[in-house]
């Protein structure tokens, strides 16, 4: 009889934990789904809202809005890893097209090595506890010169028909603000990406503070609202064609940024070096300089501690 008890149990066991094996090999299948939906061509519309502040009398700034063409290339796609890189085509004064490295986007799962962002350009090497990342995906999203901007960790939702994944996690203030880095030093970004019928939207919801010794500060919230309209990949073909002559450069950048975050590390980075941001260095260098891009971005780092 006991024998009998101990095989059922074990039976019970064995069932259960294969079910909760299918289970999860099925919602990361829908996860990596989600996550590749996201490359391709787009007709993309940035616009943004300051929408409520604890100050009576601060003063709103106007809303942004501004669109453009935009190339999402897959960059990598591994068992734990998808990479995408954002490419924007964009006009100068006389109308010409011309392609713009933009932002990245790195997904890693059940990642426990985090790098949050603090205040003044200053990053925190944090290690979670595998559990507390179980079945959850990292997003981490980098500058246009591959340096950190952002990152958090979170769970993909599949239910009633939509795929999303939200997470709340602090960043510098955007390039599109660089003006008012007297008024604000952090942004607490909430991050929502949902697969939709006509393509995918990235939608923000904002915190502008002022970060200080004795606190943060509250400035004002924010709205934001960025949708992703698939159109025909042959829109995006200039940007296919520059990221195939540049590939090779910027795959020895992350390179050798990942260099610098495998060691665990909090990390500083220098504003600017000889007057100029890492991006206006490193745009313009031919693809055979990584030799000297390598020295560059060392010498935008100022401390790892």
């Amino acid at each position: 009889m006991q024998n009998n008890k101990k095989y059922v149990y074990t039976f019970i066991y064995l069932s259960l934990f294969i079910l909760s094996l299918n289970l999860a090999l099925a919602q990361k299948k829908d996860d990596i789904k989600a996550i590749r939906a996201m490359q391709g061509c787009y007709q993309v519309s940035f616009e943004f809202a300051e929408t409520f502040s604890p100050d009576t009398s601060y003063q709103f700034h106007d809303n942004y809005k501004t669109s453009a063409l935009e190339w999402v290339e897959l960059v990598e796609n591994e068992k734990n890893k998808i990479v995408l890189q954002h490419l924007l085509i964009v006009k100068d004064k006389s109308g010409k097209e011309f392609v713009m490295k933009h932002w990245r986007q790195d997904w890693l799962y059940q990642n426990t090595e985090l790098y949050m962002f603090e205040k003044n350009r200053k990053w925190k090497f944090v290690k979670l506890p595998k559990r507390a990342v179980k079945g959850q995906w990292t997003q981490r999203v980098f500058q246009v010169d591959d340096s950190p901007r952002y990152e958090g960790s979170a769970t993909w939702i599949h239910a009633d028909g939509k795929h999303y994944w939200e997470q709340s996690t602090y960043s510098p203030p955007p390039r599109r603000e660089r003006k008012r880095s007297n008024e604000y030093n952090v942004m607490r970004r909430g991050n929502r990406h949902e697969i939709t019928n006509y393509g995918w939207l990235h939608e923000q919801d904002n915190e502008k503070i002022n970060r200080q010794a004795t606190g943060d500060q509250l400035i004002v919230r924010e709205k934001g609202w960025n949708t992703y309209t698939k159109v025909a990949d042959t829109q995006c073909r200039l940007a296919q064609e520059w990221w195939k002559d540049n590939r090779n450069f910027w795959s020895l950048v992350r390179k050798e940024w990942n260099s610098i975050f495998a060691k665990q590390t909090d990390l500083v980075l220098k504003k600017t070096v000889d007057k100029k941001p890492l991006f206006m260095h490193l745009f313009t260098l031919s693809n055979k300089e990584t030799n000297k891009a390598k020295q560059i971005i060392k010498k935008f780092v100022v401390t790892q501690k």
